[in-house]
């Protein structure tokens, strides 16, 4: 098969949902199309607006088509999220992660769950643990799951709706699910015990063509019947893509949108706390991935009504003024998931710039607490929004002492996917190496944060 030139990904993140034209050889973002990611109330509990993703995929799809070209298709999810299929329809609706109601039978699910050593996959609240969503749904809607024909993870539903083809993955078996031995490189004894196995379609590599898309699909979106279609790939390990052949590891990546995630490629699981939010990633070529993550997006959101650039005077003033942000605003989940967030003062006093300046500080010292967990690389690459956030990647090379560089891609997981179809990834550290933050009292600044955590000063 002849490399496509032009690639289109389909790219659901938990808060948006985008479809971005991207060209293979360089790897420039052509076009793209986005919109919201609405959660749906309504049915037996809250739950992706699928059919709504799909008028908007199929949308974005023509008319990339009729504007640019489109020469094949590849996919990138969130985790944490399946569909559980009945031949060729929905079993039940594909469970927002964010739901409570694994939570009414987690005694249960405790005492079958496999131990952090098999999985390195830590206890999650809610849904987070993909084998804690499927655990519940088989006692709470017992005779709709006696139909479940397939499992899919979410970037194989999305597949399986483009080719009419069934596959499962191991970059999103992996992600937090419990369903995933990722030393041993199988499923784990859940799949096993639960008598799911049957349930999960043959496992295909990430970067493998499924298959054509369909043929009534492409005459209707004026696509080639033989548009190839990738099995895709988990978000988080889409930004790792570009770099996985780099010959110097460890390094770290750190992909941020709704979550932050600090991936350390080429380190070491055993400084991974399941307590606090640490775990194992499985990459595209199945490799254990050192992982610390955070809810960084969501969070900084909370914090920064009115987002404004800060000016050198206002960061001086919140560290001057020792305005800090403590964790957390998200309970349950990052390094410090029973903490309670809050201000050291209040917030409501402060300047549009210095709440931005004190929440970039507060992200950026707690991607390095995440560092801690996850190990810290010899040098870090920043994807997603927060490379543009040039006071985090700052305070982030002070608080390191590595070089920190802020990727001029910022969309790293649809540029990831696009190389599902080939390319070297060569360019994975454009971007500018950012010079660490150099403000009177930082340093000290630093120190009073970890202190206020109840850790040890750096």
């Amino acid at each position: 098969m002849s490399q496509p030139s032009t690639i289109a990904v389909i790219d659901i993140g938990k808060t948006n949902a985008k479809v971005v034209l991207i060209a293979r050889v360089s790897r420039r973002q052509l076009a793209s199309r986005s919109r919201a990611n609405t959660v749906l109330r309504d049915g037996p509990y809250p739950h992706a607006d699928t059919e709504g993703l799909w008028a908007f995929i199929l949308e974005a799809l023509k008319a990339l088509a009729t504007e640019h070209g489109v020469g094949g298709i590849s996919i990138t999810t969130h985790g944490a999220t399946a569909a559980l299929m009945a031949g060729d329809a929905l079993a039940l609706p594909v469970l927002d992660y964010e739901h409570d109601g694994p939570e009414t039978v987690a005694d249960a699910y405790r005492a079958v769950r496999p131990d952090f050593a098999e999985t390195l996959s830590p206890a999650l609240p809610n849904g987070l643990n993909l084998g804690a969503q499927i655990f519940w749904q088989a006692r709470a809607f017992p005779d709709a799951f006696a139909r479940v024909s397939a499992i899919l993870t979410y970037p194989q539903y999305w597949a399986w709706r483009l080719t009419g083809v069934l596959a499962s993955e191991v970059t999103s078996l992996g992600c937090h699910t419990d369903l995933w031995a990722p030393v041993a490189g199988k499923f784990s004894s859940l799949v096993a015990t639960q008598g799911w196995e049957k349930l999960f379609p043959p496992i295909r590599p990430a970067a493998s063509v499924l298959g054509p898309i369909r043929p009534e699909l492409a005459a209707q979106l004026g696509l080639a019947p033989e548009t190839p279609v990738t099995c895709g790939i988990h978000d988080s390990n889409a930004s790792l893509v570009p770099h996985l052949e780099r010959g110097e590891t460890p390094f770290t990546i750190v992909s941020s949108g709704t979550w932050t995630i600090a991936m350390t490629v080429g380190g070491e699981t055993g400084q991974l706390d399941p307590a606090r939010d640490s775990l194992a990633n499985v990459d595209a070529h199945g490799r254990p991935v050192p992982t610390a993550r955070f809810m960084g997006g969501r969070e900084f959101d909370l914090l920064v009504p009115e987002i404004r650039t800060p000016e050198t005077a206002e960061i001086a003033r919140v560290i001057a003024g020792d305005i800090r942000v403590q964790p957390g605003f998200v309970p349950g989940v990052g390094p410090f998931p029973d903490a309670r967030g809050h201000w050291t003062q209040p917030a409501e006093g402060l300047t549009p710039g210095e709440r931005t300046a004190a929440a970039s500080l507060y992200m950026a010292l707690m991607t390095e607490a995440s560092l801690t967990l996850c190990g810290r690389g010899g040098s870090i690459i920043v994807e997603g929004p927060l490379a543009r956030n040039r006071l985090y990647a700052a305070a982030l090379a002070r608080l390191t002492g590595v070089k920190v560089i802020a990727s001029g891609d910022a969309t790293g997981t649809s540029l990831g996917a696009s190389l599902l179809f080939g390319g070297d990834g060569g360019g994975a550290e454009a971007g500018q190496a950012v010079a660490p933050l150099d403000v009177e009292g930082f340093d000290a600044y630093a120190a009073r944060w970890r202190a206020g955590n109840g850790r040890p000063t750096a």
